[in-house]
């Protein structure tokens, strides 16, 4: 096995394991952290296909400015620790079906399976920075415009989430 081979098994394995702790984690901050790992083992996918201005922007925008968003919603929501509704034996056997799972899959996709289709070969302009703009800024203009207005709303929503309980708290005081 190649060093490139090897590289991607870690950054593959991390970045399945981090975002089955993001969806297993009963704390939201420790959630996000989580997500952090799985977005930086993604950048570093993305620098293995020899885009390295994708790994980027994988770290800037969303190892970034989304994981800071999405603390300061967290934060301002206040939320508190989930109490466990599955006991210990129920979450280890899960955990043990799925890394069984992805194991298999894994192992499938080393040997070169034939149930698994055959991947078509990268463009020599993937990853490149005219390319993903003209994509971007064309093809995907709406979807990425209505991205952002979401994230938007979705802020504004929690502010206005808080503040309403803070007047009502306020008055509950008096």
């Amino acid at each position: 096995m190649g060093l490139e081979t090897i590289l991607f098994l870690l950054l593959a394995v991390g970045a399945v394991l981090t975002a089955l702790l993001v969806v297993t984690s009963p704390s939201p901050i420790g959630s996000a952290l989580y997500l952090v790992g799985t977005m930086f083992c993604l950048a570093g996918l993305y620098v293995l296909l020899a885009a390295p201005f994708l790994a980027a922007i994988q770290m800037i925008v969303y190892a970034g400015a989304i994981i800071v968003l999405l603390l300061f919603v967290i934060m301002l929501l206040n939320l508190r620790r989930i109490d466990e509704v599955l006991s210990k034996g129920w979450r280890i056997a899960g955990l043990f079906v799925a890394g069984l799972t992805l194991f298999a899959l894994f192992m499938a996709i080393v040997r070169g399976s034939s149930v698994l289709p055959e991947m078509p070969s990268i463009p020599d302009d993937f990853g490149k920075v005219k390319e993903l703009g003209k994509i971007l800024f064309s093809k995907y203009l709406y979807a990425f415009e209505a991205t952002s207005v979401l994230l938007l709303a979705a802020m504004i929503g929690a502010v206005a989430l808080v503040r309403k309980e803070g007047k009502e708290g306020g008055k509950d005081a008096s």
